[in-house]
């Protein structure tokens, strides 16, 4: 049992019981949230997909934390112009755990 969902621009592909890593979302830690834009659902011997979203369709979901991940480091630098700028930049997330899939 699985299911396609999508949030912040992105597709995940989750089942009950799965932890992602989401981008950032205006919930509190604890709290629950549903996720309605359901690409594609997959219950037991059936299958459905969406054109675009599956109607009916919800993935409810607990939030774990909210944070932000490891910095990455930007640096550019202009040849022969004597530019650099080093420049350091921290995504924020939202972890989520999967706790019902529903279609």
């Amino acid at each position: 049992m699985f299911a396609v969902i999508e949030t912040g621009g992105k597709q995940y592909k989750v089942t009950e019981g799965d932890v992602v890593f989401v981008e950032k979302l205006d919930v509190n830690e604890g709290e629950t949230v549903v996720f309605d834009k359901v690409l594609a659902v997959s219950l037991n011997d059936s299958f459905s997909a969406g054109a675009p979203y599956v109607e009916g369709a919800t993935v409810t979901a607990n939030v774990v934390k909210n944070g932000k991940a490891r910095k990455i480091h930007v640096f550019k630098y202009k040849a022969k112009k004597n530019e650099k700028k080093k420049m350091g930049h921290r995504q924020p997330y939202t972890k989520v755990q999967i706790v019902t899939i529903s279609g």
